[in-house]
């Protein structure tokens, strides 16, 4: 038996690539007819893998669930940088990267691992003076980012195909990915930027319990048919 809707859940959503997480809420919440729904933990437009949601009284745990550690998996680009350190962003530098090997990668995601110091990136959702940092960095501003103290638990390699180097990575709240494709590049002293990234873990929560959108909005379909979720409500939005 489901619990009261005024209880709220925690919904479990694999992002699909290029949506923001704000349109996940948005689109829940439309499905769900909730009046409150929030997540625990930004993913970037072109990152997939799980977005927790929380409705109703279950927002409460958002924070909590934040503060969980994260894993991800991904891809490295090796030998060129981007202003944004992603693909959002054409590539503005490239290096030579014929010299490397697999050890060096492996060597420098070592020295990566355990308790770092790192600078959020200029375009990300921090806030500086009242303004979030990525709205100055698309006027052309540059700000003076204070560097944060994080544990990356685990980093390692997964891939090694030069030059897209694969990853696995288990972290602290607040670990910017981008950031850590950029001083990795710093290290190795020929640029790098994040080229796809998947969050597979938070706490306790698995990627693979997940649900699309579409099997979201199956579900949502199911419970109007059977009366749980208000049809007059979908009515007055569309």
């Amino acid at each position: 038996m489901s619990l009261p809707r005024s209880e709220g859940e925690v919904i479990l959503v694999n992002k699909p690539l290029t949506w923001t997480s704000f349109d996940v809420v948005n689109k829940v919440r439309w499905m769900s007819k909730a009046k409150r729904v929030g997540h625990a933990g930004t993913l970037d437009p072109l990152a997939t893998g799980l977005l927790i949601l929380c409705t109703e009284k279950k927002t409460k745990t958002i924070e909590n669930i934040q503060a969980e550690e994260k894993e991800y998996t991904g891809e490295f680009f090796i030998g060129a940088t981007t202003p944004t350190f992603d693909l959002e962003t054409e590539q503005d530098r490239t290096f030579d990267i014929s010299h490397l090997t697999e050890e060096d990668i492996r060597k420098v995601f070592q020295k990566f691992t355990g308790d770092i110091m790192q600078v959020p990136p200029m375009h990300s959702a921090i806030k500086v003076g009242g303004k979030r940092a990525y709205t100055s960095a698309r006027a052309g501003e540059t700000l003076e980012l204070q560097a944060r103290a994080l544990h990356i638990k685990e980093f390692e390699l997964t891939s090694f195909g030069m030059p897209n180097v694969g990853f696995r990575v288990v972290c602290s709240k607040g670990t910017y990915i981008r950031a850590l494709a950029r001083d990795i590049g710093l290290e190795l002293g020929v640029g790098a930027h994040l080229y796809s990234l998947c969050r597979t873990r938070i706490g306790e929560f698995l990627l693979k319990d997940a649900k699309t959108i579409e099997e979201l909005s199956f579900r949502f379909q199911k419970e109007r048919e059977k009366g749980e979720i208000n049809s007059n409500e979908i009515a007055k939005d569309q």
